[in-house]
């Protein structure tokens, strides 16, 4: 769910360019001259194919970054983008909390998963370029690959210091595709007699987020080892070791693994000073869980009422059925089609008065725009452009159908949760749920009880993740968090129900062939303490909610369901 952090931003940011691109461009059709014509009209087409490449880049690679001359400009995690097709030229507007950037894109080369764009600056006619890379860690391969060597040396060197009597064996960062092992971490074994400790690494120049997957790869290592030892030794259990100062994530994760399957112990590494320190998983764990407070959504709905009557007018027949109005606040409605939003309302003050009326916009980003006489056009043109593609026959090649899958998902399922698991309830469900943990900002997918009154956390997928079920660990252990300290209730979620003292459930949903094989063997690592289901679709979910099997925690023998 680290995509589902961004809450929709990539998917407004891209309305905010449809919108934009659906401005007329001034006097391309006016001119007398045929051929002032033709060329108008090419320059149109080729800036708005620039465009569609743009824009099936951030929607396939929502990680990406730009750079230029080799720094790095933005991080699109982090960073806003919108694009507009004005006088037969691309105009790509980045934005972020450091900087701000206009460029007019006048060629695009995609070479695997780069694109790199020839750009014009206002007033310039010397072209420079930006490179739009899948992931924002530039180091070079040899770079990578000398930092990973230096480490595994720095581990071989320290390990027999830090536990004596222990020896390090077999430490490799090779890459292992068919067993998911990447050669960002280090791994091997502790030994000791007939007695060994799996152990992986990873050092510090790594991502975070490379370093928070530390503990998804050491249970898989551990797997490994125990599977395919000679039998002479007996693996005891796992040794993570992470950068000095970043275990938090892994400490908050360990804390759930099963002590009945294999010990458990996490280190932090200074590397400057070759120095390993033990951290206590459990004080680690117990981080101090907010939540924001619950406002009723049917009083919302009802307050801008006149403003959601309007827009609806608007709509076409087909899309009124399929639109989702959903209340986000108190003041702000939003309208989506299978779970990309593409129209607001908001309850705000008039200017220089205390008066409140409703404000429309649809699009989003930079192109924003205020609905009204001038431009219902425009929100006509955009709505059809929606229809053609952002239905379950689309093409997968068009960026709107790609886009925000993991939203449609959870659209397709609110309508009835009880399609996929008979035991819960659909009339009590809370969407994208912000949960603050320290610093750290989560937002849950879905939040329901089962008709039993427990607490249920869906996890969705719409892609493989290795990843899955960690993640998902992260979010049921602050809901398991906020349900001991009572702050459901306090903060006015889940009026009216009698819940459940009983752990929550967690629910790991994804697509048949998307479910990753590791995820089961991560998963079967978990505690007792975690009740887990992995539930798996049929590949045209879009079209069909249809359990194809599905794996619980206390068995892990499929049941075909017809």
């Amino acid at each position: 769910m680290s995509e589902d952090l961004r809450t929709g931003a990539e998917a407004h940011r891209s309305l905010g360019t449809f919108a934009a691109r659906l401005k007329p461009c001034p006097d391309t059709k006016q001119d007398s001259n045929t051929k002032q014509d033709s060329t108008a009209e090419r320059q149109d087409v080729t800036a708005v194919e620039l465009g569609r490449a743009l824009e099936a880049f951030f929607a396939d690679f929502p990680r990406a970054a730009v750079l230029e001359e080799g720094r790095v400009l933005f991080d699109m995690r982090i960073s806003h983008w919108s694009l507009a097709s004005e006088h037969g030229r691309c105009m790509l507007h980045l934005w972020s909390e450091e900087r701000n950037l206009v460029r007019s894109v006048t060629k695009v080369n995609q070479r695997r998963d780069t694109l790199h764009l020839e750009t014009r600056r206002f007033g310039q006619t010397k072209p420079q370029g930006l490179t739009l890379v899948r992931d924002p860690d530039r180091r070079t391969p040899t770079a990578r690959d000398t930092t990973r060597k230096r480490y595994l040396r720095t581990l071989e060197r320290v390990l027999p210091n830090a536990f004596p009597g222990w020896k390090a064996e077999g430490m490799r960062t090779a890459m292992d595709l068919e067993h998911s092992f990447g050669p960002a971490y280090a791994r091997g074994l502790l030994v000791r007699g007939n007695s060994a400790w799996a152990v992986i690494g990873v050092n510090a120049e790594e991502s975070p987020a490379t370093i928070d997957g530390a503990l998804t790869l050491g249970i898989l290592w551990l797997a490994y080892c125990r599977e395919h030892g000679d039998g002479r030794r007996l693996v005891e259990g796992l040794k993570v070791i992470v950068p000095e100062g970043c275990s938090e994530t892994t400490a908050a994760r360990m804390v759930w693994m099963d002590p009945a399957i294999a010990k458990w112990e996490l280190h932090e590494l200074d590397e400057r000073a070759d120095l390993i320190s033990s951290v206590e998983a459990r004080d680690q764990g117990n981080l101090s869980v907010r939540l924001m407070h619950a406002f009723d959504p049917g009083r919302a709905l009802e307050r801008m009422r006149a403003g959601i009557d309007r827009l609806t007018a608007l709509l076409p027949v087909w899309m009124r059925e399929w639109t989702e109005v959903r209340a986000h606040s108190a003041t702000e409605v939003g309208f989506l089609l299978h779970g990309l939003e593409y129209a607001r309302v908001r309850h705000a003050a008039m200017p220089g008065s205390f008066a409140m009326r409703d404000e429309i916009t649809f699009g989003a980003g930079a192109h924003e725009t205020p609905l009204d006489e001038s431009t219902e056009g425009m929100f006509r043109d955009l709505m059809e452009r929606l229809g053609e593609s952002r239905k379950a026959s689309g093409s997968v090649r068009d960026p709107l159908f790609r886009m925000q899958a993991e939203r449609w998902l959870e659209s397709e399922l609110r309508r009835d949760l009880a399609e996929i698991e008979p035991g819960l309830r659909g009339d009590v469900v809370y969407s994208q749920v912000p949960a603050f943990a320290g610093r750290d900002r989560a937002m849950l997918d879905l939040l329901t009880v089962t008709r039993q009154g427990r607490l249920a956390v869906l996890e969705l997928k719409a892609d493989e993740d290795l990843h899955l079920p960690l993640q998902a660990l992260d979010y049921w252990a602050r809901v398991r968090q906020l349900q001991r300290t009572g702050e459901f209730r306090k903060l006015g979620y889940f009026a009216g129900v009698e819940l459940a003292d009983a752990a929550p459930v967690l629910y790991l949903v994804a697509p048949a062939l998307r479910v990753h094989p590791a995820n089961e063997i991560v998963l079967k690592h978990f505690s007792p303490e975690v009740p887990w289901e992995l539930i798996a679709l049929d590949e045209q979910w879009r079209k069909r909610r249809r359990v194809i099997f599905r794996k619980r925690a206390t068995s892990s023998r499929e049941s075909a369901v017809p």
